[in-house]
């Protein structure tokens, strides 16, 4: 097998595992630990994988974030619940601004359902799905365009949103805990955070899986959002943060309210 073919199936086997094991791999392709190293270290080097002791994962880490094309395979029920409960705060006729990331992309997707709207974003995923769909003014932001994220970031996004005003912005977050939203990457959280300030409101959308975490920046403060949206109840430590703040809690899952 060719270097490249195999380093294909070890991303296959990490979309499939989320982890994969030095000594399996060694041992599937029929070759040294060494070779092995080296393919995990140009993967890496990518963004496409995370090193650990023994092997490679794609899970997040509080430096690292998993490729976009991994992350649109995964959890496609989870994605869709958190949509489709962020979808009851936008009503026809609305500017909507929608961040970069897969479950971002899946609330793209479910917009279209509340036309006419105005929608602001750097998502390169929702930008394809929304040229020429009547009833959609899109308003693409440029920059520059990070293939691990199919986004657009940089100063050039962030001049773009100074000057827009929208009345909702829907932002999602690889890991939230205590009083807290993070990010590992310092540009994206720049991107996100001209988004919370040119929206009249904030929604932060997060899969439970990244509760109890945190990553290298703060994206924001729980506080700065209005409504926050997950699948499963928020830990002891988030609610506490929350506490006496008018931040409406969305569970999808179970389609109920807490304040």
């Amino acid at each position: 097998m060719k270097r490249d073919e195999r380093r294909q199936e070890i991303i296959n086997l990490l979309i499939e595992h989320h982890a994969v094991d030095l000594d399996d791999l060694a041992h599937r392709f029929a070759v040294s630990k060494m070779t092995i190293h080296r393919d995990l270290d140009e993967l890496e080097n990518a963004g496409v994988l995370r090193k650990v002791r023994g092997g490679a994962t794609i899970d997040a880490g509080t430096q690292f974030e998993s490729d976009f094309r991994f992350r649109q395979l995964q959890e496609a029920d989870v994605k869709q619940a958190i949509a489709q409960a962020a979808l009851d705060l936008v009503e026809p006729g609305m500017t909507v601004i929608v961040n970069d990331g897969s479950m971002a992309a899946v609330l793209g997707e479910a917009l279209l359902a509340k036309r006419p709207l105005t929608v602001v974003t750097n998502n390169a995923a929702i930008m394809e799905r929304m040229q020429g769909e009547s009833g959609v003014t899109l308003i693409a932001l440029g920059g520059v365009y990070s293939d691990k994220f199919n986004a657009y970031f940089g100063l050039v996004t962030e001049e773009a949103l100074s000057h827009l005003r929208a009345d909702i912005a829907f932002i999602s977050a690889p890991a939230a805990a205590g009083g807290f939203a993070y990010h590992m990457d310092e540009r994206i959280v720049r991107a996100k955070r001209a988004m919370i300030s040119a929206s009249r409101q904030a929604c932060l959308m997060i899969n439970s899986r990244r509760l109890g975490h945190t990553a290298l920046h703060v994206l924001a403060k729980l506080s700065e959002f209005e409504t926050i949206v997950s699948d499963n109840p928020l830990p002891a430590d988030m609610m506490n943060a929350l506490e006496g703040l008018a931040v409406t809690v969305k569970i999808a899952a179970a389609a109920t309210e807490e304040t």
